[in-house]
């Protein structure tokens, strides 16, 4: 049997970090096995679908690199389909009609609540016929559940899980008005989509035990369920804003890469021994649904801004370059006119920031035009004695016949010997004079991307200032 998979977000907001991961797991599953990773859309609320999510939904999966089998299946669309499986089971007895009307059941829920007893569907129209006065009125399709046993599910993650039957009332298929509802559109979707696996959070394990018995009264097969954990945050609380739990294009935007966020997220509730670094390779070669964790996993987002730079300190130059100059040109307000710079800056950038952010940041200096802004602690610098220093430094600097870093530190070496200086008193100032900060890569490597005309021109001003 092939194996078939499917993530079915509703498009009510954002792709959130648990949906990600269910996503993520989704998919690395279908390929371990071969088979196929599905995308549903689950439309059926149309008062809170926004249009804006199905595209942000879909946008972010491919962003992640996610990348689904054949085309989006949208739940709305396939209500017909929905309608008549309901229509089946009510003909062949397996469903009936509730004429129950919202005050009939407002005072069911009252008595049940007086007597203490759980607040659930009584079965009142289960074998009951309609009289002449309820003829014609609004009527409600409820599936006639089992009543005696138990529902047992061999949930691949929490392991063998039951519930006893009389604990489940007997659902709601079709609403009044006609329209289907979740849990009867959930069940023919899978069915119709021919899915074998059913993975998702385990905040759907109650679910389950429904769409179980309904699925074997449509005459189908069951899939097999995997139950994950949800995420919680570092503190070991429900996953919100503050721990991380925003739109995955929040990640996107703030500088993270997807590779960094896949492997981060896998290691959520899954683990490969004491690996920590993962490739795709290796977590399609590794992954298994039954490997997964019971216990809930804590999102810390120290972690994963650790992680996303070791992915940024491996990632290829042209590459992050192409990431990283929107983000230049948007801290800078122009475009930037320094491309070759950019790129032979790269190697330098990277290895000291975490997000696509910090490499912004820090090529700022590198593709600004002059003069450079100093900021205060730089300026301080210039004003006690830097400028003195610069002017001493500087005719060695112009007459170097190359321009390495190797080069330049030798040249300002030696200028400091000759001053009677250590090399700490004369570097912060060029510093300065040269990035306009005293937070910055490596000063000789820095000037020898800059080039020696654009170095010394900084150096000048910094001198005129």
């Amino acid at each position: 049997m092939s194996v078939v998979v499917r993530f079915a977000p509703s498009p009510t907001g954002y792709l959130h970090i648990g949906g990600v991961r269910t996503a993520l797991f989704n998919y690395l599953y279908a390929k371990h096995t071969g088979g196929k990773f599905l995308l549903r859309i689950e439309d059926t609320d149309r008062e809170r679908s926004i249009p804006a999510a199905i595209d942000a939904i879909m946008e972010g999966l491919k962003w992640l690199g996610l990348e689904w089998d054949g085309d989006a299946v949208y739940q709305f669309a396939r209500a017909d389909k929905h309608r008549a499986a309901a229509e089946r089971l009510l003909a062949e007895g397996k469903a009936y009609k509730c004429y129950a009307t919202p005050e009939d059941l407002t005072a069911m829920r009252e008595e049940q609540k007086n007597k203490g007893l759980p607040i659930r569907y009584d079965g009142r129209w289960r074998d009951r016929a309609p009289g002449a006065d309820r003829l014609g009125t609004p009527y409600a399709v409820r599936f006639k559940a089992p009543q005696e046993g138990d529902t047992v599910l061999n949930d691949l993650v929490q392991g063998p899980v039951r519930v006893a039957n009389a604990q489940l009332d007997d659902m709601i298929l079709l609403r009044s008005d006609g329209t289907p509802t979740y849990m009867l559109s959930v069940v023919v979707d899978d069915i119709d989509m021919g899915i074998t696996h059913v993975i998702r959070g385990d905040d759907h394990l109650n679910n389950a035990f429904r769409q179980y018995q309904l699925i074997l009264a449509l005459g189908a097969p069951a899939p097999k369920y995997g139950h994950i954990p949800l995420i919680h945050g570092a503190d070991g609380a429900k996953l919100s804003k503050r721990h991380g739990a925003v739109g995955v294009e929040f990640y996107r935007d703030h500088g993270y890469l997807p590779e960094a966020l896949r492997n981060y997220l896998l290691r959520l509730g899954w683990s490969h021994g004491d690996d920590e670094i993962i490739s795709d390779a290796q977590a399609v070669e590794w992954f298994d649904i039954v490997d997964v964790n019971r216990g809930a996993a804590r999102f810390d987002m120290d972690k994963l801004t650790s992680l996303n730079g070791h992915y940024i300190r491996h990632a290829d130059d042209d590459r992050l370059m192409k990431l990283a100059l929107p983000l230049v040109e948007r801290k800078l307000g122009r475009p930037v006119d320094q491309i070759a710079r950019l790129k032979q800056a790269m190697p330098i950038l990277k290895q000291r920031a975490k997000t696509l952010l910090e490499i912004a940041d820090g090529a700022a200096f590198f593709v600004g035009r002059r003069p450079v802004q100093i900021d205060e602690k730089a300026a301080a610098i210039l004003a006690e004695g830097g400028k003195t220093a610069i002017e001493g430094v500087l005719p060695a600097l112009e007459w170097a016949p190359s321009w390495t870093h190797g080069e330049i530190e030798v040249r300002v070496r030696a200028y400091a010997e000759q001053a009677g200086q250590k090399l700490g008193k004369v570097a912060p100032p060029l510093r300065a004079a040269v990035c306009g900060t005293l937070n910055s890569p490596p000063l000789f490597e820095v000037m020898e991307v800059l080039g020696q005309e654009e170095t010394i021109a900084r150096l000048k001003d910094s001198v005129a200032g």
